[in-house]
């Protein structure tokens, strides 16, 4: 389903002289269908940015993403017009970030309803019970679904996160570490929710702080040195 060949990103620190970091160097790993990968490594060795890479937050320096569109067909990521990117990360990819980013004024449902309606096509009824029932497996109470995100903890900031990227079922997930502020209840409980989009055909890559967790849930684990 994707293919990854060569990737390597750098950036110039223009505050320290325009010096050149590179970030990751000549990545390449493959994830069938369905499958899913883990990024390992030790921290700074651009497991991070691989992700960002193919998300197309980032654009890659040199090398290949090619992926299999449901909707555009077999696409290079890395040169993809910027148009073309959103569009099929509208449809098809989810990404959850090591930390929650929304409108500050905006209710966690409200978060999690967001791209349910933006994708599913459903109404705002069923958007908002679909929406409830998975924030209350998360463990956030209903009398917290009117509140901001921003008054959350970090656990239950990271919860809402992780719904809002797996609310509408995406075809492609991204993960940089989702269970990081996760005490071992919510691990499981989003463990459990992975493997339901697995069932159902979602492809994932996703670094994870737990070597143990990533190695149980992944089908194989990529280094990145």
């Amino acid at each position: 389903m994707i293919s990854v060949n060569n990737l390597s990103k750098s950036f110039n620190l223009h505050i320290l002289g325009e010096k050149r970091i590179e970030a990751c160097r000549n990545v390449s790993f493959s994830v069938p269908l369905g499958g899913f990968l883990g990024l390992s490594g030790p921290s700074g060795a651009g497991k991070s940015t691989v992700l960002k890479c193919i998300y197309r937050t980032y654009l890659p320096s040199m090398g290949e993403v090619w992926y299999d569109s449901a909707g555009s067909g077999r696409v290079n990521l890395a040169t993809l017009a910027d148009r073309e990117v959103i569009a099929i990360r509208t449809r098809e990819m989810g990404y959850v970030s090591q930390f929650l980013k929304v409108i500050p004024r905006v209710s966690a449902l409200e978060v999690v309803m967001e791209p349910i309606l933006a994708r599913n096509g459903v109404t705002r009824d069923e958007a908002r019970q679909r929406a409830g029932a998975l924030l209350e497996r998360l463990r956030i109470p209903p009398h917290l679904f009117d509140a901001y995100p921003a008054t959350f903890s970090g656990g239950e900031q990271q919860r809402v996160n992780i719904a809002h990227a797996v609310s509408w079922k995406p075809r492609l997930l991204l993960l940089d570490e989702p269970t990081a502020s996760l005490d071992r209840d919510s691990i499981g409980i989003v463990l459990e929710i992975l493997k339901e989009l697995r069932r159902e055909g979602t492809t994932m890559i996703g670094i994870f702080h737990d070597t143990e967790l990533m190695e149980e849930v992944t089908d194989e684990v990529f280094p990145i040195c």
